[in-house]
């Protein structure tokens, strides 16, 4: 069954809301030798925990209790009969005290059998105080053994936020972040969107079905969202525990915090504990800035004013310094362009999304519209830009430029589109442009290539004896062997007369002279694009003239 609290954290996997309360294992006072405590009645200590010692003597202090306690009685006004003890018992357990602690000596010599018996009945830890213990000295302990256990918690919830501060400053950030929320909780850790599609994860990935139900909580939770005031959206986290799996999941405030449109979920085999909340909130609140498009898209003054400036007619030059305050020696710039794998309408629809990919590529400016993507990333002159995989498990596929001066964009944006066309036809992730001098085939698309051949010979498909093979060897021959009738007859083992006859009826079907050296050039490429499936038409056919 689901639980879900609006705004506070999750709660625990008993249903009820989990105390951040520091508290101490019942085993470390029992291990205390100082304390000479021995159990004698109720289950093993085990995990159960005291947030506080109390004192009393009254005959009903349920009224009084708050749970967790470790009480600590005398047995001043314990009831004379079974009956009544069993009714105190009852009464406290009810309350949510941890154990009970009994003084033997003044009052009673020993612990009486019938409150042995009714705390086995009820399940409540029986701890016996021997007359060389007091009270006050089980206090002491107890609040010395929680500071301990507090400082520890302290320490670690603080060497897990550094190491989250510092996986915030990484190019990965936000699989960083991540990595660092995993390794210190132990849970696999995933951010969805609102669609419930699965961003980013780290950690060891748990068996189906824990993945989809993390899913399917997280955008139950992102569809709950409660509206603040001013209209801002209040974060608010839900947890489901089925099968020996705690889920957990965090929404993170959207564009402005006027919406959210991501979740932060975790699958763990046990139940989050008070240093992994902390170390979970922090990751959240990092998630939730390194998503944000005011951290993402760079709302700061200097790019404001560059904006200004280039609306007010400056030139990119003029401007580009103010843009991206960058180290010495950098001043350059590389230019991306991407295609999105699914269709998608709208300039930057999706807030979190823009700004998610924003912190991937390293860059507050980018533009998004529908499908296609624009992006500018500050550079060092010789640098090798960097391919985020990320933005391919983004669904994006990515042309990048080599680094260029501002006054150079125009030429960097063509290199980029190039460079985008190249990784679509070879289905890659990405592809960054070289710096190798241009050519006709780097210029011309792979796929535009193919059928510009296909177009340019299709009328040789239909060609009589020989055929479209013979036809197509011939002329690449003739062409390589630049235009010589003599050397071609040698090459193919025909009659001179018989190759003018093929390249007279190849001009005829092409519509084409073939001695224009244009067209011998144009001729050239497109064989050189034909696909080889092309080459082999017609093979069966007699190959003789």
């Amino acid at each position: 069954m689901t639980k879900s609290t609006e705004p506070t954290e999750p709660t625990g996997s008993a249903g009820s809301p989990e105390s951040d309360q520091p508290s101490v294992p019942l085993s470390v006072l029992l291990a205390d030798p100082a304390l000479d405590l021995r159990q004698i009645a109720g289950p093993a200590a085990g995990d159960h925990r005291v947030s506080t010692v109390g004192t009393t003597e009254i005959e009903d202090p349920s009224p009084y209790l708050v749970g967790g306690e470790l009480l600590l009685t005398a047995g001043v006004r314990l009831p004379a009969d079974a009956a009544g003890i069993d009714t105190y018992v009852r009464g406290v357990v009810g309350a949510g005290v941890t154990a009970l602690g009994f003084g033997v000596v003044p009052v009673h010599d020993e612990v009486p059998p019938e409150l042995i018996a009714a705390c086995d009945r009820h399940g409540l830890p029986l701890l016996r105080l021997p007359p060389a213990t007091p009270f006050v000295a089980v206090g002491q302990a107890t609040y010395a053994a929680i500071a301990e256990v507090r400082n520890r918690e302290l320490r670690e919830i603080s060497r897990a936020q550094s190491a989250l501060a510092a996986a915030a400053a990484r190019p990965d950030a936000l699989r960083a972040v991540l990595t660092q929320l995993s390794g210190h909780t132990g849970a696999w850790a995933v951010l969805h969107d609102a669609r419930g599609h699965e961003l980013f994860s780290a950690g060891p990935r748990p068996a189906p079905p824990t993945p989809g139900r993390v899913r399917e909580l997280a955008v139950r939770t992102i569809g709950r969202v409660r509206t603040g005031p001013a209209g801002r959206s209040v974060p608010t986290a839900a947890a489901d525990h089925e099968g020996g799996t705690h889920l957990t999941v965090h929404t993170l405030p959207g564009a402005d915090g006027t919406a959210t449109a991501l979740a932060l979920g975790q699958a763990a085999t046990t139940a989050p504990t008070l240093v992994h909340r902390q170390v979970t909130s922090t990751a959240a609140v990092l998630l939730a800035l390194l998503t944000s498009p005011r951290h993402a898209l760079g709302t700061d003054t200097h790019s404001a004013g560059a904006l200004v400036r280039l609306m007010l007619g400056a030139a990119p030059a003029d401007v580009a310094d103010s843009l991206a305050p960058t180290a010495e020696g950098a001043g350059h710039w590389v230019v991306v362009h991407g295609r999105h794998s699914s269709p998608r309408s709208g300039q930057g629809d999706d807030p979190a999304q823009l700004a998610t990919l924003g912190t991937v590529l390293g860059t507050p400016y980018l533009y998004i519209d529908g499908s296609e993507l624009k992006a500018l990333v500050a550079s060092a002159p010789d640098a090798r830009p960097e391919v985020p995989a990320q933005a391919a498990d983004l669904g994006w596929v990515l042309g990048f430029s080599t680094p260029a001066p501002a006054l150079e964009l125009a030429r960097a944006d063509v290199q980029a589109g190039r460079a985008l066309q190249r990784a679509i036809a070879a289905q890659v992730p990405a592809v960054v442009h070289t710096r190798d001098p241009l050519t006709v085939h780097g210029i011309v698309p792979s796929a535009d290539a193919r059928e510009l051949a296909r177009t340019r010979f299709a009328p040789l498909e239909g060609a009589t004896s020989p055929g479209a093979t013979v036809l197509l060897d011939t002329l690449r021959t003739w062409l390589a062997l630049h235009g010589s009738w003599d050397r071609t007859a040698a090459v193919l083992h025909v009659h001179r007369n018989t190759v003018r006859h093929r390249l007279a009826r190849i001009a005829e079907l092409l519509d084409v002279d073939l001695q224009d050296p244009g067209v011998r050039m144009e001729l050239w490429f497109a064989l050189d694009w034909l696909p080889d499936e092309d080459h082999d038409l017609d093979q069966d056919q007699d190959r003789s003239g």
